[in-house]
């Protein structure tokens, strides 16, 4: 491209936790709140330098084929990213998919991480005109 901006849909390397970065992801993992749903497991934590990252681990021991790891990792990360702005502030996210993943639209993985977001009480209902 020439002169044109490059638009596309992931989520930025900001808005990711850092690779290799275990303190960070262990700083999640030990606050042991989490939330479930069909298609994936999530852990979270509020921490006050954070504003809205994630973070997505897939274990091979879940998900056999490297295809459908990196096709699981895209969904819950496009999931994340267009349900970005409606989180509360300040919060880290750790999704982990589930077996169940396999063969769902990002439609339904989105449905289920408001569903998920809503449990671990992080979903903003202001944004959504629900009050």
């Amino acid at each position: 491209m020439t002169g044109a901006a490059k638009t596309t849909g992931t989520v930025p390397v900001s808005f990711r936790l850092p690779r290799l970065a275990a303190p960070l992801y262990r700083v999640v993992f030990d606050q042991q709140r989490t939330a479930h749903g069909h298609t994936l497991a999530m852990w979270v934590a509020e921490l006050p330098d954070s504003d809205r990252r994630v973070g997505v681990v897939v274990s091979k021991r879940v998900i056999r084929d490297a295809c459908d790891r990196n096709r699981a990792k895209r969904l819950l990360r496009e999931a994340f990213r267009l349900s970005r702005h409606r989180l509360k502030p300040g919060v880290s996210v750790i999704l982990v998919p589930r077996v169940g993943i396999g063969g769902k639209t990002c439609r339904e993985v989105m449905r289920d991480f408001e569903r998920a977001c809503r449990r671990a009480k992080i979903w903003d209902k202001t944004m959504d005109g629900t009050g």
